[in-house]
């Protein structure tokens, strides 16, 4: 099958970080099989799936890029949480990977939130501005359905977020702390 992106992603509506998606994962994978390959759409689920540190990633492109920065901000998130819990974070860290301070100041600026859900709020939206820097002269290629699915995921996981009932969900948590 011929890849149709050019029709695929102009069908797409636009994705915002902080609202509530149009469009669901399915529906998108959905959309995707009917117009691109299935190697692709396969590549796609892949990359919303897993973790980066899962993703067997060696050449370069928007997905070594997301790959690095992800581990990265993983390990810099490990080493600060380390530190509070005065616990070794060698045996926690993945692969080795460059030092850069801006994942540095991420890490410190979300370890200053005012709560744990505004501090992921905090990760995601930088993770989010990642993103549209690689997605960055990409319109109508696998690169940014790529980045489109990443994107789409996280919108899903804060919408299951904002919808829970957080005070049943409390009740639970505080029913097995005392068990």
């Amino acid at each position: 099958m011929p890849g149709y992106y050019t029709y695929l992603i102009s069908s797409l509506p636009m994705l915002h970080f902080g609202t509530r998606p149009l469009l669901n994962l399915r529906d998108f994978l959905n959309r995707c099989l009917e117009l691109i390959s299935e190697q692709d759409v396969k590549l796609i689920k892949k990359v919303i799936s897993t973790d980066a540190y899962d993703l067997d990633i060696t050449s370069p492109g928007i997905l070594l890029k997301w790959k690095q920065f992800d581990l990265a901000l993983r390990n810099e998130l490990v080493k600060a949480r380390s530190i509070r819990k005065r616990i070794d974070a060698v045996k926690f860290l993945r692969k080795d990977i460059d030092f850069d301070i801006n994942i540095t100041q991420i890490v410190q600026a979300s370890l200053r939130q005012t709560s744990i859900l505004e501090a992921e709020k905090f990760l995601d939206l930088e993770r989010w501005k990642v993103l549209d820097e690689l997605s960055s002269g990409h319109y109508f290629d696998l690169d940014f359905l790529l980045v489109y699915a990443l994107k789409l995921a996280m919108l899903e996981r804060w919408d299951k977020i904002n919808s829970a009932d957080k005070p049943e969900l409390l009740k639970k948590v505080l029913a097995e702390q005392v068990n």
